[in-house]
């Protein structure tokens, strides 16, 4: 018997001196922590990366754009980015290809002030635009106003940078681009100043997918990454099923982010997230990158698999 139970506690401890160490990665965020990153916060509320064997270090960037640069370079592992800058970047060289989604439509909106004169995108015309300065951004909004038969010259634009909601609440501008239509109009809401949304798919932008999940080309066959993605699958379930109880777990670990702003925000956000992140749709893809070479954001369409993996619909 005593030989027995040597053997049982040999083999025990040889299952735990030789168990596979988890997976470290790092994940750069494509903005500061906030309810667009649900998935992530209940994957991590309720061991799913750990389940998968992965240790998933967050990193929030100083920069938009610091997460495919430093994906690119080799100096993170994964991150989110937007399905036009990947193709930017991709056009320009960069390693980069998506293997999940996180959104599976476009959340970009322009907003003007609900109780005010403007009720239609017709009406903008000789009014002033906020915008971020991206080009992107300024392509929606000039394809935004030809499909409702005005130009950028019938408006005057101007940059705001991040300042968007202020510079809409303070009359600065008459209408802002580049927001999301699950984030900012909740903060106008809260300031007593509801927003009317006009929706680039409803005029004239083709619907895409709004934020990817991206890494290194030469990670895209990578283990990992399907299982950090099924850890986001299992994520994203949870908390389309337990909305509240999982909202209370993030305030709960990150008590600056506690308030009503990013409570609301949080029950907006979670029914866009994609139920299934490995699928994408092709035929999307490509008529999106058609309207950024018409808009003169890229000049040639890459070929898809160049920029693009998963399951195909």
């Amino acid at each position: 018997m005593k030989k027995y139970v040597c053997l049982l506690l040999g083999l025990l401890w040889a299952s735990i001196s030789f168990a596979t160490p988890p997976k470290h990665l790092t994940l750069i965020l494509d903005w500061y922590l906030n309810p667009d990153h649900a998935p992530i916060a209940v994957a991590e509320q309720k061991g799913y990366f750990k389940q998968q064997g992965l240790d998933v270090h967050v990193i929030a960037p100083a920069n938009p754009n610091d997460g495919p640069k430093m994906v690119a370079a080799g100096k993170a592992d994964i991150t989110i980015t937007y399905l036009a800058g990947l193709i930017q970047f991709v056009e320009n060289g960069l390693p980069l290809i998506r293997v999940g989604t996180l959104f599976s439509t476009n959340l970009n909106a322009m907003a003007v002030l609900k109780n005010g004169p403007i009720k239609t995108i017709k009406d903008l015309k000789g009014k002033t635009i906020g915008t971020s300065a991206s080009s992107v951004d300024q392509a929606m909004v000039g394809a935004m106003l030809a499909h409702n038969g005005l130009s950028i010259k019938d408006v005057k634009m101007v940059s705001v940078q991040y300042n968007l909601v202020q510079a809409l609440l303070a009359h600065r501008v008459d209408a802002i681009s580049g927001i999301m239509r699950n984030i900012e109009p909740v903060e106008m809401r809260l300031a007593g100043q509801p927003a009317r949304l006009f929706l680039p798919q409803n005029n004239g932008v083709p619907d895409s997918a709004s934020e990817l999940w991206v890494v290194n080309s030469k990670n895209v066959n990578a283990p990992w990454v399907k299982k950090f993605l099924t850890a986001i699958q299992q994520g994203t379930k949870y908390l389309k099923a337990h909305p509240e109880s999982t909202w209370r777990a993030f305030a709960k670990n990150h008590p600056e982010l506690n308030n009503k702003f990013n409570h609301e925000a949080w029950l907006g956000t979670y029914h866009y997230f994609a139920d299934n992140p490995f699928v994408y749709n092709p035929a999307s893809y490509n008529h999106f990158a058609k309207f950024m070479q018409q808009q003169k954001l890229i000049k040639t369409i890459p070929p898809i698999k160049d920029y693009a993996v998963g399951e195909a619909k």
